[in-house]
């Protein structure tokens, strides 16, 4: 359980962050979030793992990826799926940003470990985009579950 309110503890720091810029926004998801019990949230009901997205491929659903990585980790590596949008999480919030996000088919978010991922999910939830997912595992995951090794970057 404590695991679980930590994990809303971030989300709710991330989104704020995200959102700093209009309150209304931000009043919009603390409202959706206040309504949800920990053992909701700890469900997970808008994540998907490698099983789920391989799945998606294989009968051709269509959906994109949303990196919102930063550019500096978007340079070191990233998604070549042709249907991928890079917004960092802290500019994706923008009014502009979220006309380039698709509402007929499925947003699967992507980070480096799923942290800003699940909370971007939910917040893009909270403004009417139900059809966002995070990936759980984040990038690394997914380049192990897609048969490729990944080498971590280790710091300055």
């Amino acid at each position: 359980m404590k695991k679980v309110l930590a994990f809303v503890g971030g989300v709710l720091l991330l989104v704020n962050t995200a959102f700093a810029y209009d309150a209304e926004l931000a009043k919009r998801f603390n409202a959706m979030f206040s309504q949800m019990t920990p053992e909701v949230i700890k469900q997970r009901p808008c994540e998907v793992d490698s099983k789920k997205l391989f799945e998606m491929i294989k009968n051709k659903e269509p959906f994109v990826f949303l990196d919102i990585r930063t550019p500096e980790e978007m340079s070191i590596t990233g998604i070549t799926w042709k249907d991928t949008l890079r917004i960092p999480m802290h500019e994706l919030f923008k009014e502009e940003n979220l006309k380039k996000l698709p509402k007929d088919k499925k947003i699967i978010v992507v980070c480096h470990t799923g942290a800003r991922a699940t909370a971007a999910a939910l917040a893009l939830r909270a403004v009417g985009f139900m059809n966002a997912y995070s990936y759980k595992g984040g990038l690394p995951e997914l380049a192990k579950d897609a048969g490729r090794n990944t080498i971590g970057v280790i710091g300055k």
